[in-house]
Parts: structure tokens; C-alpha cells; sequence
């Protein structure tokens, strides 16, 4: 994990816009949001069902995480309530893919256990799902989830993914591999389930 020079927190704005959703504010992240983030993240339940964060999840890994993300072209989120509290974090990240010619875009996605079972992840991930294949233009997304983790496994079917098959990944967390399940999100089968938005999320570019 590459390191950028101390900076103030509000540069630290990468994504290339706001999101709204009925309940959801999705915004950059800030070196600001480095405690919150440490809070959730440190829970076994959550980084047990990630490929990349680690545990224990220290201060240290929060900030860490955030100067990477700041020299990060595409679009990271924090996701936090209308009032301000933060949930959790998604957005999309170039991964290898087996089946893809190049680096291929995946939707990732992680909330405090406190948050789970509220319908939250499904929102985010459709907010950050129109943005994939709406102003970044993107034609097809990966994503996946812990044979052992249903819930995430419905969230993606619920944002209109479909099942590939399933791999063996690394977990950070547990310092092992275990399965999970692919899937795949073709631009044609979003087109059709887009009105899951409508008149629910409203965009708006940050000014700079």
C-alpha cells in the first residue's frame, strides 16, 4: 500500500461526485472520516467478508487507506446517513478478471455490522451502479460475495447481477483463501432495471 504526503483533509476529495438517495449521502472520503472508518472496519464479522481489509483494523490502516484512495481516479464513497453518521463505504475499483480482456471494474462494498439488514448496501450499491453506467460509461461490472455471506450474495441479486460461478480468494482477514461467489452486471440488463432510481437519487457535482 503506496503512501501520499500528510494533506488536509478536505483534498482529500476524489470521487467525482455527490450521491443522494432517499436515506443516503454518498461523498469522498475525508482523512477526516479516518476514526469512523477504524470503528466499523475493526469487526471480524466485517473484514472476515472482504477480500482486502485487514484484522485487527487499526487508526493506522484507516489513514493508510484513505491516502491510497485519494491518488484513486475512480469513484470511492463513504456512505453515511442524511444526518451525517458514517455506514460504511462503497464504489468501484479496477480488479484482474478471468473473463475480461483488461482490468475489469468492480462494485465493492462494506457496512458497519450496527447498519446490516437495513436495505442500505442494496441503495448505495444502485447509486453507485447509475453512476457506473451512466457518467463513466462503463459496459459491464463484477463484483462477488462470500459463499458464506447470503446477505451480500442478495444484495447483488436484488441490484440485478447475475451468478458466474464461484472462485477461491484471498481474505486478508483471516489470512486464507475461501470461496466466492462471482457475479456480473451487464449494462442491457441495468438499462431495464433502472427505474429502481427514479425519483429517488439526485446527483450533484462538487464544485471545483
Amino acid at each position: 500500500m503506496t503512501l501520499l504526503e500528510d494533506r488536509p483533509a478536505e483534498s482529500f476529495a476524489v470521487a467525482p461526485s455527490v450521491l443522494e438517495t432517499e436515506r443516503l449521502v454518498l461523498r469522498a472520503p475525508q482523512l477526516d472520516d479516518a476514526k469512523a472508518i477504524a470503528a466499523l472496519a475493526n469487526d471480524l464479522r466485517v473484514s472476515q467478508n472482504t477480500t482486502q481489509i485487514p484484522y485487527p483494523y487499526l487508526l493506522a490502516d484507516a489513514k493508510a487507506w484513505l491516502r491510497k484512495v485519494a491518488g484513486n481516479a475512480e469513484a470511492t464513497f463513504a456512505v453515511t446517513l442524511r444526518e451525517g453518521t458514517l455506514i460504511g463505504i462503497c464504489g468501484i475499483e479496477s480488479r484482474p478478471e478471468r473473463h475480461a480482456d483488461a482490468a475489469a471494474p468492480w462494485l465493492g462494498y462494506w457496512f458497519g455490522a450496527a447498519h446490516w439488514g437495513q436495505g442500505y448496501a442494496t441503495e448505495a450499491a444502485r447509486a453507485v451502479i447509475d453512476l457506473a453506467f451512466g457518467d463513466l460509461g462503463h459496459a459491464v461490472l463484477y463484483s462477488g460475495a462470500r459463499v458464506s455471506n447470503p446477505a451480500s450474495r442478495r444484495v447483488l441479486e436484488k441490484c440485478g447481477f447475475q451468478w458466474t460461478g464461484v472462485g477461491l480468494y484471498r481474505i486478508r482477514a483471516i489470512a486464507s483463501s475461501a470461496p466466492v461467489d462471482r457475479f456480473r452486471l451487464d449494462r442491457g440488463i441495468w438499462a431495464s432495471l433502472k427505474s429502481w432510481g427514479a425519483g429517488s437519487r439526485v446527483m450533484k457535482l462538487n464544485q471545483t
